[in-house]
């Protein structure tokens, strides 16, 4: 009995970490200035990269590049990689003045093996700053100049605000969706920025000095791999850091299937980086008694926000009900107060900035869209993605 209460405790304990870990990103945030007077300013000898990985890309690849184009200067580069494209990805790029370079490998699959190849091209002739920014985001005016900038003075990665859009048929599910990405993209990693914290990369609006990219390997076919390329740089000695000024807009996918699969992709990539990685970030951080490291540990460990609810939801069943039964109620009380800072924290959030992707009539859509996750992670347990698959754009 007191060891099951022992470690209904110790479990409900690290729920209140968590609550209490976004609750002060939170508060940090709502109070964070994220105005950069000097942002955008003209670039002077900084030679700059633009690197696009692409996948059959041919629906949008247009529009990303028209948003960038005009922000290049002289001596810049646009590179598309065209990675196993079969499509007219690589004729439209070249139609809008990028370099582009094909890629086929049918073995070695997915975004970073794609980032790597560019890189390999570059390194001939080497530029101050990569900028990585996927083919299907839309992305501000000065919004290179101000990445740029920040990475030189900086002399780390640099992280700008990923954000989604609503498709063009929005459901409440997918207000409830941009809502999640908006907590996880731009709440979290402001409140991280407000403390002088370092931040997780999202994986498009990134920038690179050279000598960083030089200190790990990009190639992997990682789910998510901006979480992993987040812990090499950081164990290597350069942790990113958000840039608030500088905003970059994805989509969410229209069709039912895409979701899943986009869904999938992301949650089991989180979930395999949790077990993987933030082991190896707490031995550095005691190897390297690296502040960022420990950091970047606790941030990692935070599980997806449907999955941290459900988590939350179960728990606390379970030591309430121990409670009554056995009369221990310290699990419970820690279960009401994780749950008090947890609700407290996303109501605090939407109410600065969820309202305009999740209006308060669809609020209600939130215990929906919990359970729609549910069977996203019970395949976790059961048959968890290994393979890096390609969200299918509308």
């Amino acid at each position: 009995m007191w060891i099951f209460s022992a470690s209904l405790t110790g479990l409900v304990g690290v729920l209140l970490g968590w609550s209490i870990w976004t609750g002060l990103e939170t508060v940090f945030a709502l109070i964070a200035d994220r105005s950069n007077p000097q942002g955008g300013k003209n670039r002077e000898t900084e030679r700059i990269a633009v690197l696009i990985p692409a996948h059959n890309e041919e629906a949008g690849l247009e529009i990303t590049l028209s948003d960038i184009v005009p922000q290049l200067q002289s001596g810049d580069r646009l590179i598309v990689v065209a990675d196993n494209c079969t499509d007219a990805t690589a004729e439209i790029a070249r139609q809008q003045g990028a370099i582009v370079l094909e890629r086929e490998d049918l073995t070695q699959r997915g975004k970073g093996y794609a980032l790597d190849y560019g890189l390999r091209y570059l390194a001939d002739e080497p530029p101050d700053v990569v900028i990585v920014i996927d083919a299907d985001c839309r992305i501000e005016p000065a919004a290179i100049a101000t990445l740029t900038q920040t990475a030189i003075e900086q002399n780390r990665p640099v992280q700008a605000t990923y954000l989604m859009q609503k498709p063009a048929q929005p459901s409440a599910k997918d207000s409830v969706s941009a809502f999640a990405f908006t907590m996880k993209n731009l709440v979290r990693p402001l409140g991280l920025w407000r403390l002088g914290l370092p931040c997780l990369l999202t994986g498009t609006g990134m920038a690179f000095p050279w000598a960083t990219i030089q200190a790990v390997n990009f190639a992997s076919g990682h789910l998510v791999e901006d979480m992993k390329l987040s812990v090499d740089l950081t164990i290597a000695g350069y942790p990113p850091v958000y840039c608030p000024a500088v905003q970059v807009i994805g989509t969410l996918p229209q069709q039912q299937s895409a979701t899943q699969s986009q869904r999938t992709r992301w949650e089991h990539g989180h979930l395999q980086s949790i077990l993987l990685y933030v082991p190896a970030l707490i031995k550095a951080a005691i190897k390297k008694l690296s502040l960022a490291a420990i950091v970047l540990a606790i941030e990692l460990s935070v599980p997806p926000l449907s999955l941290f609810v459900m988590s939350w939801m179960g728990v606390s069943a379970i030591a309430l009900l121990w409670g009554v039964f056995t009369g221990f109620w310290i699990a419970g009380i820690f279960a009401i107060v994780a749950g008090t800072c947890l609700i407290a924290t996303v109501l605090a959030a939407w109410s600065k900035f969820g309202r305009k992707d999740l209006p308060l009539k669809e609020l209600l859509a939130i215990p929906f869209y919990i359970v729609w996750k549910i069977p996203v992670y019970l395949r976790f347990l059961t048959r968890p993605q290994q393979a890096w698959i390609r969200t299918a754009r509308d």
